[in-house]
């Protein structure tokens, strides 16, 4: 059986507010410092290029059933064209983004500033959560929750007995790491907004290979079947007319 515990009103007061005060003004003196480490790259001319040649295949595309047959060939032999085409990259000519990222050392730094703007603040914060606020039964969610749920929020409690719906302060923490994106937004706006969980996913990534998506555009226009819809236009109103009239 669950016990159901009373909560002190001083733990609120010094354990459960100090701690998302911290989490929020750590989170923005995070967006502070990466921007004045933040280094603003010259872009290449030849993935501006590829990049741009990438979006007008996807529109051709998107748009290929509105063009007639014929316009729609001479579009798809101007980009996949194994001579000249815009698409086409020849054997040996590939970029490798793990050995531009070695040769360019401001890539290389970049990306170190980057990690290094995340497990730094994190490992400093962890630990003063865990030296100053472990230990507490900080909050208790107002809804039952699964046993499931006892790791991830009483995570430095180790008691079975207390119900799950109870959160412990580091637990607290990692709630807040996580789900403070929408008030980082309302701060600093969205384009500045700090997600944890998508550097997590970049770290580790070695850039962007036009190469293998201009070959997947090549072979997406090599495969479609092109079917101009611009003649069932009139029959297709004309049976919508006739629904309605019916």
């Amino acid at each position: 059986m669950a016990e159901d515990l009373v909560l002190d009103t001083a733990i609120r007061d010094w354990v459960l507010i100090p701690l998302s005060v911290v989490m929020v003004l750590i989170g923005i003196l995070r967006y502070f410092v990466s921007k004045l480490m933040r280094s603003s790259p010259t872009p290449d001319a030849k993935m501006v290029k590829e990049g741009q040649v990438i979006i007008r295949a996807r529109s051709l595309k998107f748009g290929a059933n509105f063009i007639p047959p014929r316009s729609f060939r001479t579009r798809r032999s101007y980009f996949s064209n194994e001579e000249n085409g815009l698409l086409h990259v020849p054997k040996g000519e590939g970029s490798n983004p793990q050995a531009q990222m070695f040769s360019d050392p401001n890539m290389a730094m970049d990306m170190m500033k980057k990690n290094l703007s995340m497990i730094i603040p994190q490992t400093l914060t962890f630990a003063f959560v865990n030296f100053f606020f472990s230990g507490f039964v900080a909050a208790k969610i107002p809804f039952p929750l699964t046993q499931r749920f006892r790791s991830m929020l009483q995570n430095g409690i180790d008691l079975s007995t207390v119900d799950v719906s109870y959160v412990s302060s580091r637990s607290w923490y990692f709630l807040n790491l996580f789900g403070l994106r929408g008030l980082f937004s309302l701060i600093l706006g969205d384009e500045n907004a700090i997600d944890d969980t998508q550097r997590m996913m970049q770290m580790g990534g070695f850039g962007f290979d036009a190469s293998k998506s201009l070959s997947a555009e090549k072979d997406g226009l090599d495969i479609l079947q092109h079917e101009w819809a611009l003649p069932r236009f009139e029959q297709r109103a004309e049976s919508v007319l006739r629904k309605l009239v019916k």
